[in-house]
């Protein structure tokens, strides 16, 4: 028989379930971009390379095989995107209701409790969905069946300018009572485990360890103090406090050691069960039903004798998820997780190869590899989410992922032993208490503040996506092909970025909204000026400020009929604030100028009257006015949307 060779390999091995993720990926993403009217060549590219590189060598059985079950799944996204859109929008309006929920999640701040209710009624009719309320108080607990009457807002579909974040969390009402009443405790076991791990650890510990244990039992880390939680996130070690991979695999790999002297070959059944468990415990978070997903599959290849393929299984785990609900592939959760795991898949061999070349030892290759592959993989979607990228995050995973096993395994066992006999709690829990401490004073003693920040990928996201698919070790390529891959998409790369942040000509405006408060930077003749209504937070210009511009503001104007609160915020912003009155900051010694009109640069700004202020450039008038609802009279922000972008130039405004 003929021996193959490299040109009759195939480019990218035929995976069917890998396959049918990206078709089901391709399908949804494009259904939405077409249903928000903002479809472009551009978000297609990355999905024909895929089926490009999965065609050569041509064969009719494979091109098939290849176009039959990418494009049913990329249907059936679609679809099933769409009908989720529909289901999301249908149901009660808003109005005034008397409701019942259970309580899922809880985050108790400041004397008021956020809560996420499931199982609603809203006047004894069964509704469809979850609310989000903020209950006065500190006592409400996971579990706790509530009532109250309010005023039920209806949250939109992303398709009428509403949340991708809602419609993936499947959060259709928001309320705010002035009241409400504990009426019952549900009988869901593991919403009550929830509850009574809750109660554990903050009636036992320190209230800042106890927010620490609690989001590294369940995930959920919105009790954490949240100077803490923003050193993890710029730390780049947030997915800690993640119920992921790390946690079920931590405590799916001890159940194995457990059980293997008893029952060899069945010892990932019990295993198995006891990771669903927990995750039914987290509220079966995305992260927590991918690995339970990938520990089933890992131990049926085991025990089947087969070879465990990592991608396959991160692929048949992709499928399960996005059939069961299509709108998880926008949140970002499903986006880190599954793209950590698909950086491993990609890369972590080819790192590590490089590495042992460079005469590393074995296990820091390994491990150097791993996190490597995971940052490098996850950049654009880190840089999207949260508008920067930690500098700390691979050197600080080296400790703290060989770490987390000596955390959580005591501390998920003494929790649920303090749980069952409470009166030994302060015993059980003295250990875990003791390193989460010393994990605390670790955090407040170092500073890793320092993340690269001010600027956006936008287009360069495709092209960065296009090169892991392209270079990974799962394409076959030639050296020289590879070099000439790497070096256009290097170049392509580097356009893309510097079309997105660098304004050649003509006068740039990036706008930004949410939870009411708006903002916009403005950039021309190598000034930034921004512009803040009166319900703009300092974290939302800071937001603004570091996914679209590194630099030094020039100026920042107000645009609030009562300016004292903006120029409050506008005061921390380290440039000069200007105003349509007199009036002065209590916070800081900023200079506030009351003024009528101003140039800077090609910029002409000229106040009306208080809250509405008129910038002039490339002889087009742009009108900030964020009164009564109505934001820029020349182009508009919508509700739900957190940004867009307009370039003034030629005496036309463009969108971007």
């Amino acid at each position: 028989m003929k021996e193959r060779t490299q040109a009759d390999l195939p480019r990218l091995n035929l995976r069917p379930f890998f396959v049918a993720a990206v078709g089901l990926i391709g399908g949804i993403f494009l259904c939405y971009r077409i249903m928000a009217s903002a479809f472009r060549i551009a978000d297609a590219i990355v999905f024909f390379l895929f089926f490009a590189l999965l065609l050569p060598p041509f064969a009719w059985r494979r091109a098939l095989l290849v176009l039959a079950v990418f494009s049913l799944a990329a249907g059936l996204g679609a679809g099933l995107f769409s009908l989720a859109c529909g289901a999301f929008s249908a149901g009660a309006p808003g109005g005034e209701y008397t409701v019942t929920g259970t309580v899922e999640r809880v985050a108790v701040s400041d004397g008021y409790a956020e809560v996420t209710l499931r199982g609603l009624t809203l006047d004894g009719e069964k509704a469809d969905g979850k609310l989000t309320a903020t209950l006065p108080g500190e006592s409400v607990r996971p579990g706790d069946v509530v009532t109250f009457f309010a005023d039920v807002s209806r949250n939109k579909g992303p398709t009428e300018g509403g949340s991708l974040s809602d419609l993936a969390a499947n959060v259709r009402y928001a309320a705010s009572p002035a009241a409400y009443t504990v009426v019952g405790v549900s009988s869901d076991l593991f919403l009550c485990a929830n509850a009574a791990l809750y109660n554990v650890l903050y009636g036992t510990m320190e209230r800042d360890a106890a927010g620490v244990a609690y989001a590294l039992l369940t995930g959920n880390s919105s009790n954490m103090d949240g100077g803490l939680l923003r050193e993890t996130r710029t730390g780049g070690i947030a997915h800690v406090f993640a119920v992921s991979g790390l946690h079920i695999g931590i405590l799916y790999g001890a159940a194995v050691f457990l059980c293997k002297p008893f029952l060899r070959r069945w010892s990932f059944l019990p295993a198995l069960l006891l990771a669903g468990c927990y995750s039914a415990l987290c509220a079966f978070t995305v992260s927590s039903v991918r690995a339970v997903v990938m520990c089933g599959v890992a131990g049926a290849a085991r025990f089947a004798g087969r070879k465990y393929d990592l991608l396959s299984s991160l692929s048949f785990a992709a499928v399960l998820t996005l059939l069961a609900a299509p709108a998880q592939l926008f949140s970002v959760s499903f986006q880190l997780s599954y793209g950590a795991v698909a950086g491993l898949a990609l890369f972590s061999g080819s790192f590590a190869r490089g590495l042992r070349w460079l005469h590393f030892p074995a296990w820091l290759a390994q491990a150097l590899a791993s996190s490597i592959a995971v940052q490098t993989f996850t950049l654009p979607l880190m840089l999207t989410a949260f508008g920067y990228l930690s500098v700390w995050g691979t050197l600080l995973n080296l400790f703290v992922i060989p770490a987390l096993p000596v955390l959580f395994l005591p501390l998920i066992v003494c929790t649920f032993l303090s749980a069952l006999l409470p009166a030994a709690a302060p015993v059980l829990l003295a250990l875990p208490e003791g390193l989460l401490s010393a994990l605390l004073f670790l955090f407040s003693a170092a500073d890793f503040s320092a993340v690269l920040a001010g600027f956006a990928l936008g287009a360069g996201t495709v092209v960065w996506f296009a090169a892991m698919l392209l270079l990974s070790e799962k394409v076959r390529l030639g050296a020289a092909a590879r070099g000439v891959a790497a070096a256009a998409l290097a170049c392509s790369f580097a356009l893309a970025v510097c079309a997105e942040n660098v304004v050649f000509a003509g006068c740039r405006i990036d706008v930004s909204g949410r939870a009411g408060g708006d903002c916009a930077l403005v950039r021309a003749d190598g000034y930034a000026v921004l512009v803040l209504d009166g319900d703009a937070s300092l974290s939302l210009c800071e937001d603004l400020l570091s996914r679209t511009y590194g630099g030094e503001l020039d100026a920042v104007f107000v645009a609030a009929a009562d300016e004292a609160r903006a120029v409050n915020v506008a005061a921390f912003l380290d440039a000069p604030v200007y105003t349509f009155g007199e009036t002065e900051t209590g916070l800081r010694d900023t200079p506030v100028y009351a003024v009528r009109r101003t140039e800077l640069g090609g910029m002409t700004f000229t106040y009306e009257r208080a809250g509405v202020l008129v910038m002039t450039a490339e002889g087009v008038s742009v009108q900030f006015c964020f009164e009564g609802g109505t934001q820029f009279a020349e182009f508009a922000l919508q509700e739900g949307e957190t940004r867009l972008k307009y370039l003034v130039k030629d005496g036309i405004i463009r969108s971007l």
